[in-house]
């Protein structure tokens, strides 16, 4: 038997928000009866740009009902820029984790969450990316690849615990294989030339200006780069920023990912108050 905590058997025995959403700004349905989860999430977008219902429909066990009703709490209240930025572990974190073999769940909560994202930005859908590894699932390479960077992967079975992917007639465990010693091969830090501090500002602030600040400006928001102290960046936040509950979430899930990845992965992002 798994162990759940005690917000995952609330989640599951009083289920929030389940149902249907009329109307819905935004919808999407992932998994498939066949493997065993399904999960349709619709949600709608009220004044100010930000999510005020979100429902969810789930076949699956207490851990998909649990990610999926948590999930959608997790989105009301944020603008569609703070909801991009809730990812799997978040979901399993808000319900005081999840039992390892489990955490697939929590993928499929964050898969229909961008899907349905998708759909309210009026993206087409995407088709099928990748090859299907794991025939028992339907699990693609695509998918292994992004759950093996995403949570750090390093076996097969924490990929099983991740994808579902191995968890049938294990056929393809050869080819998971491959994909984590590839994938991991690329994560290998390489030797980068010493930036200089001057440099590693000027890369923060065109970083920001380009990349970051659009983001925020569209939903009101702001952000000023107070200071750079070795890899700490110090930022003031404004606007609607400043007055957001999820501005912690938004400086590191989106400001310091954007940094740490297009300027150096060391940077730590704090925010000072002015």
């Amino acid at each position: 038997m798994w162990e759940y905590t005690d917000k995952v058997k609330d989640y599951f025995l009083q289920p929030k928000n389940a149902g249907e959403v009329e109307h819905p700004d935004g919808e999407a349905v992932v998994g498939s009866m066949a493997c065993g989860d399904a999960l349709k999430l619709t949600f709608r977008v009220g004044e100010g740009g930000k999510i005020v219902e979100a429902k969810f429909k789930t076949f699956g066990c207490a851990s998909a009902i649990a990610s999926a009703s948590v999930l959608t709490e997790m989105m009301i209240g944020k603008t569609i820029e703070e909801a991009k930025t809730i990812t799997n572990q978040d979901i399993a974190d808000s319900l005081g984790g999840l039992p390892k073999e489990k955490m697939h769940c929590s993928v499929m909560g964050r898969q229909a969450l961008e899907k349905a994202i998708g759909a309210y930005e009026g993206k087409p859908p995407l088709e099928q990316e990748g090859e299907i590894v794991c025939e028992c699932f339907g699990v693609t390479d695509r998918e292994i690849e992004r759950a093996i960077r995403e949570n750090g992967l390093k076996t097969i079975e924490e990929v099983t615990d991740f994808t579902k992917a191995g968890g049938g007639c294990q056929s393809c465990h050869e080819t998971i294989a491959d994909i984590i010693a590839r994938v991991r091969a690329e994560a290998r830090p390489v030797a980068r030339p010493r930036m200089t501090n001057l440099e590693k500002i000027r890369r923060i602030e065109e970083t920001l200006e380009r990349e970051i600040r659009p983001s925020l400006i569209q939903d009101g928001g702001d952000i000023d780069l107070i200071d750079v102290v070795g890899n700490r960046v110090l930022v003031a936040t404004r606007g609607a920023c400043a007055s957001c509950r999820a501005s912690q979430q938004t400086l590191k899930n989106f400001v310091e990912i954007k940094l740490r990845e297009l300027v150096m992965p060391e940077l730590v992002v704090e925010e000072v108050v002015q």
